[in-house]
């Protein structure tokens, strides 16, 4: 059974049955997040399911993550569907996640594009999968930092997700004392965050670098603009093959021919095939737009 304690109780006094999760409701919930997002499941996180799915079966009013997902195989309900994917897509995520991708973005790849983009002056980046907003904001507070050496360029953080539950939280800037207290340096709390209602809230100086999209990552990129810099971070790891190839071709058909391209420290872009050439070092897992060998 999936209901916390009580909650079986609660229902079987109004006259519902409760179910156990079944095989053929977890192998669609597997098929529909594919079809969806990309994501791809397999039996041994049937408990992602039921930990994810069970507040959405009580709030809907089902029985069960069984029935949830009958009525879902039964018909078309689009606002239901899209309740379970943004459930299942939402990712962790926090302030400088694993400071090696942030320092190289310090130290490497923001000194290279003010001498690749001078005559320019202007940067695009792209952070997809951005969750609640913690990485592309992370990126800011980097750019306020070096504010000396951006003067008069026109830099833009684009920040997208397939969840709008995720990105009203990242619009907002706004996060708790645990969320601040995960991987953010102290001065960076005080200087770019003022207390609120008992929440942090983002300075208006980050915020205007950053704009939240709705995006899914299985869509056409043509309508976005040339980006210098993609955050692709801990997401390829859940697809399979050809939806990986899929996403890193539409991703660099809008890459500039200097662009960078950034994916999370356990992931590779071996056996794909791309126009990205790898140029980390020590935990550094980034690529730049180069020849179109496979990797």
């Amino acid at each position: 059974m999936f209901y916390k304690e009580g909650v079986k109780d609660r229902f079987e006094s109004e006259g519902l049955q409760v179910m156990t999760l079944k095989t053929e409701t977890l192998h669609f919930f597997f098929k529909l997040l594919y079809q969806e997002s990309g994501l791809v499941l397999d039996d041994s996180k049937q408990y992602l399911i039921e930990s994810r799915l069970e507040p959405i079966a009580i709030q809907e009013g089902f029985a069960s993550i069984d029935a949830l997902g009958y009525k879902l195989m039964q018909k078309t309900d689009v606002p239901l569907r899209q309740k379970v994917v943004e459930a299942m897509t939402t990712n962790e995520t926090s302030f400088f996640r694993d400071q090696k991708p942030f320092e190289c973005l310090r130290d490497e790849i923001f000194p290279e594009l003010l001498k690749t983009k001078a005559a320019q002056k202007r940067i695009r980046i792209w952070c997809a999968a951005c969750s609640t907003g913690q990485e592309p904001y992370s990126i800011a507070m980097l750019l306020c930092e070096m504010a000396s050496a951006f003067e008069g360029w026109q830099i833009e953080i684009v920040a997208s997700d397939i969840s709008e539950p995720v990105l009203l939280k990242a619009r907002s800037g706004r996060y708790s004392q645990h969320e601040v207290q995960r991987g953010l340096p102290t001065p960076f709390l005080l200087r770019y965050f003022e207390k609120s209602n008992g929440m942090w809230a983002i300075r208006d100086q980050l915020k205007k670098f950053v704009s939240f999209r709705k995006i899914n990552l299985l869509s056409d990129f043509s309508s976005i603009d040339a980006m210098d810099v993609i955050f692709l971070r801990n997401i390829l790891i859940y697809f399979d093959k050809k939806t990986k190839q899929g996403v890193l071709m539409r991703m660099t058909n809008i890459l500039s021919p200097s662009g960078i391209f950034l994916i999370g420290a356990s992931e590779s872009l071996i056996g794909m095939e791309t126009k990205l050439v790898f140029m980390g070092s020590k935990g550094r897992n980034y690529y730049k737009m180069g020849s179109h060998d496979q990797i």
